[in-house]
């Protein structure tokens, strides 16, 4: 199925910088610069994260699809460069040149796109492969996601995650709502109850004087989206689908669940779904919300609720038992400055995908080329539900 709204992203972890192109968005948007940076800066918080997150700074620059504060209905381009590229890495990931004898990186890690990246492209260096398979390409996919999130705000929908587990500490049941979003972020973990946020630090840092890395769940919970979105009549059409596909392509994800997903599978049918009932305003409502707002692969009406669950990082201080490419012979895997754990920045970059999928949803089914004709479409759509 072709997309409505479309985000590509370039460039290399250790490269001049990332850039990203979101095309498809409407005409007459208003998009604050400080929105993007505000998304850029949560990505790069959160205790547990790396030495690199302390001088980068994510300035970025808008090159094209946004004049005076509002988009043109061209294509929006954003670069962000590598503070550190000319000083560090100008030689190493050039353009033009070549390595030295023994630069070549050949001991790929356990975990890490190294190995299977390095069969299918042929390489015989994994720099190759970690570059671009790095999760600082995601920075990208996130100042993209701000400029999307402009849109569904101007449309009444708004999108909040919250760290629900950490290793082995899991945060009481609870669905925040836009408003909590502040209070979120100040957590050093992005969790929403503060006893929770103290136990998931002492985690973080337990595994960490262990010499080791750990990962976690984050929630993303979409507020406002009318019911309708996606489709039950292809495989592709299904929002359901397009959500766990977009949250699955974020680095270090293993598992997608919608609404009560697994545990539904232990419950009876009487106590998996939600009761169909009339509310006080005469609206169609349902009485629970297991299904997380989705419903044969359409949005329901109700918040959707999404949970990932992020393995930890495949660079750990101690590194693991590997191949070296090279001489054939047993070595340790290489070692890449990376983070102890990065579950409160997969939150945001969660919201990202998110807000790109039910952007492209909205598309879809309210479609114009400006933000006043797909308004007015949602709005007559929503006076004429049951």
């Amino acid at each position: 199925m072709a997309a409505m709204l479309r985000i590509l992203t370039a460039g290399e972890s250790h490269g001049p910088g990332l850039a990203v192109i979101v095309e498809g968005m409407p005409a007459g948007v208003p998009v604050a610069l400080e929105d993007v940076a505000r998304d850029l800066a949560r990505r790069r918080h959160g205790y547990g994260r790396g030495g690199r997150q302390r001088f980068e700074a994510d300035a970025f620059e808008v090159l094209a699809g946004i004049r005076h504060g509002r988009t043109l209905g061209s294509p929006v381009a954003i670069t962000i460069p590598n503070v550190e590229f000319a000083t560090k890495y100008a030689r190493l990931m050039g353009v033009e040149g070549r390595l030295d004898e023994g630069e070549a990186l050949t001991r790929p890690r356990p975990g890490h796109a190294d190995l299977a990246g390095a069969m299918k492209y042929g390489f015989d260096d994994v720099r190759n492969v970690l570059e671009r398979a790095s999760a600082r390409e995601t920075a990208a996919r996130v100042a993209g996601g701000a400029v999307i999130k402009a849109l569904l705000t101007q449309l009444g929908i708004a999108i909040v995650s919250h760290v629900v587990r950490i290793g082995k500490v899991t945060a009481p049941a609870g669905i925040p709502e836009p408003s909590a979003q502040a209070t979120i972020d100040r957590s050093p973990v992005r969790c929403a109850d503060p006893e929770a946020s103290k136990a998931m630090v002492g985690e973080i840092d337990r595994l960490r004087r262990a010499q080791d890395s750990v990962g976690g769940i984050f929630e993303v919970l979409v507020w406002g989206a009318p019911p309708g979105l996606g489709s039950y009549v292809h495989w592709d059409r299904k929002l359901d689908a397009r959500l766990a596909a977009a949250l699955m392509s974020i680095q270090s994800v293993k598992g997608v669940e919608v609404g009560d997903g697994f545990a539904s599978a232990a419950r009876p049918g009487s106590k998996a779904h939600d009761a169909i009932v009339r509310g006080s305003d005469g609206r169609i409502r349902r009485r629970t919300a297991r299904a997380g707002g989705i419903e044969g692969g359409m949005s329901t009406g109700q918040p959707i609720r999404l949970r990932a669950a992020m393995k930890p990082f495949s660079t750990v201080p101690r590194p693991l038992p590997t191949v070296d490419l090279a001489t054939g012979e047993a070595a340790v895997a290489i070692k890449q400055r990376t983070d102890a754990c990065a579950v409160p920045a997969g939150g945001v970059v969660g919201e990202a995908v998110v807000a790109h999928v039910i952007a492209d949803a909205v598309l879809e089914k309210f479609g114009g080329d400006s933000l006043g004709e797909i308004a007015r479409a949602l709005e007559t759509y929503l006076e004429g539900l049951p």
